[in-house]
């Protein structure tokens, strides 16, 4: 992010000029398409955990609020992607929800979310080819970034759609977790993971599995709620820039959106802080875009959608806190 500031501190002084001339009424659109993205990015898990019977008393309100608290723990955690797993799993336990049940709601949601990035990814690329001209180096990350996302979800179902290795993947984990806080607690801490219910753990995802490749209609509805959420997402940056007046392609928006997120999970600051921001700004300019209005409407989306997740997030967060307590050493 220094690097970003230093080099292109001309374009980002331009850029503060531009923020000067936002449309306030299309900058207020951000507020209904938040919560809607919110909602929808809830119900790719919610759709699948009703279809297992569970959460049948919760209302849609209750489910949009979570939606919103794991935002919020995802931008506050130092790893978003673990910070935000325990949440969900130790506040759906709550609502007679198993670890595994949860968790595997969370791959479900994950899988469908890579798998509709990679479909809609191809497609702007294609889109993207008549309007702008993309660098060979982009287009060799976009392709390195395909290829580990297919074999992430590849790797994903080798373990789980089988006992046996799902058995084999949690004993390996159970011993390099113990190991690790072994070396790291000076001998202290020795089983910070117990293996007979991490095997255990592993061995519902594998029946979650199966039953889900039994009855492949159960992923239908969460599949067509992730298309929903990465539209929503993709129309909130879309949003920010048609409010300082300028239109920009969906399908760069998508890509760069879809980029900066990855890299955002990737990273160990809080919500992805300074990663993601030069993430889309870089990809925005070498698509095409100045660099001063990349930058002003990357950071007005940024700055308007983060005091939202915060603010509101916290509120809940703190509440639900205050009603079951601290998340335990457990994660329950």
């Amino acid at each position: 992010m220094a690097l970003v500031v230093f080099f292109g501190w001309d374009q980002i002084t331009q850029a503060w000029g531009l923020l000067g001339n936002v449309n306030w009424w299309i900058l207020l659109l951000l507020i209904p398409v938040q919560f809607a993205s919110y909602f929808a990015s809830g119900e790719i898990a919610f759709s699948y955990l009703r279809a297992k019977g569970d959460l049948k008393n919760m209302s849609r309100l209750k489910m949009a609020r979570i939606a919103l608290e794991l935002n919020f723990v995802n931008h506050i955690a130092i790893i978003p992607m673990a910070a935000g797993s325990s949440y969900f799993s130790w506040l759906l336990h709550h609502h007679g929800v198993k670890v595994g049940r949860s968790t595997m709601s969370q791959i479900v949601r994950g899988t469908l979310v890579l798998a509709t990035f990679i479909i809609m990814l191809i497609l702007s690329i294609i889109i993207l080819s008549f309007d702008y001209k993309i660098g060979k180096p982009v287009l060799t990350f976009i392709s390195i970034l395909l290829g580990l996302a297919i074999f992430g979800i590849a790797f994903l179902i080798y373990i789980i759609s089988s006992k046996k290795r799902s058995l084999w993947l949690s004993g390996w984990l159970s011993k390099f977790i113990n190991k690790i806080g072994h070396i790291c607690s000076r001998g202290k801490k020795c089983h910070i993971l117990e293996p007979d219910k991490i095997s255990s753990f592993f061995v519902e995802l594998h029946h979650d599995y199966v039953e889900i490749m039994n009855d492949k209609k159960i992923l239908v509805a969460p599949f067509w709620w992730s298309v929903s959420f990465m539209i929503l997402d993709t129309l909130l940056i879309l949003i920010s820039f048609w409010a300082l007046g300028f239109w920009v392609n969906p399908a760069a928006i998508f890509i760069a959106f879809g980029l900066a997120t990855i890299g955002s999970m990737l990273a160990v600051t809080p919500g992805g802080a300074g990663v993601y921001e030069a993430v889309m700004v870089t990809f925005l300019a070498s698509a095409g875009l100045a660099a001063n209005i990349a930058i002003a409407g990357t950071l007005l989306a940024r700055v308007m959608l983060l005091a939202g997740t915060i603010v509101l997030g916290y509120a809940f967060y703190q509440l639900t806190v205050n009603k079951y307590g601290k998340i335990n050493k457990s994660g329950l």
